[in-house]
């Protein structure tokens, strides 16, 4: 098993897309002469740029099969639309058992989220997210429903609140500037003026 992971971790490094294993399972399959062993491995993959993808894949070796794994995953990328460091707006999804919640954190939350929803928003470069998933502890349903979550966003209504945040940061340097000045000329002000003195009769 370290082995495997040893292999994996080396074709990370050779990627631009940063792997993760969610769950590897044994699995068995009745064929002629008896019952076939294999594994099956739930992998996603990210460039922390907001674009990831998963894949499933079975196989005889876990190395094998994880390998499958990142080759689909590969095929059935999305980009998912990061806007300071969050997602868009609050999305739910249900997709058979799974149900997923996600919801946009203001910057320093960070990610409010464990197991599979975790390991997906880091990959896909999301610094602060709040979620929940309910219905089911099933690794692949609630990573299906979290892609699903993620790739339903209204591309027009993306459109207008990328602008807005981006009319926002052109404005705050304005902002500042115009704070620095007001400060300069208040110094300047308070060194000219002398202070009143009084004659005592």
């Amino acid at each position: 098993m370290d082995k495997n992971r040893e292999k994996i971790e080396g074709k990370q490094k050779n990627s631009e897309f940063d792997e993760k294993v969610l769950d590897i399972a044994r699995v068995s399959r009745v064929v002629k002469g008896g019952r076939r062993m294999r594994f099956r491995a739930l992998v996603v993959i990210g460039n922390r740029n907001g674009k990831i993808g998963y894949g499933l894949a079975k196989a005889g070796e876990i190395s094998v099969a994880v390998k499958k794994a990142v080759t689909r995953a590969k095929k059935q990328l999305i980009v998912v639309p990061i806007i300071n460091g969050t997602i868009p707006y609050q999305v739910y999804t249900e997709l058979g058992s799974a149900k997923v919640f996600l919801k946009p954190a203001k910057e320093g939350t960070s990610i409010v989220a464990g197991g599979v929803v975790r390991a997906i928003a880091e990959l896909a470069g999301i610094k602060n997210l709040v979620s929940k998933v309910m219905g089911t502890p099933n690794k692949t349903n609630n990573t299906a429903a979290t892609f699903q979550a993620l790739s339903n966003f209204d591309q027009g209504i993306v459109k207008k609140l990328e602008d807005r945040a981006k009319n926002r940061a052109e404005k705050k340097p304005q902002a500042d500037n115009v704070n620095i000045i007001q400060n300069k000329s208040l110094d300047k002000k308070a060194k000219n003026e002398t202070p009143r003195t009084e004659k005592v009769k």
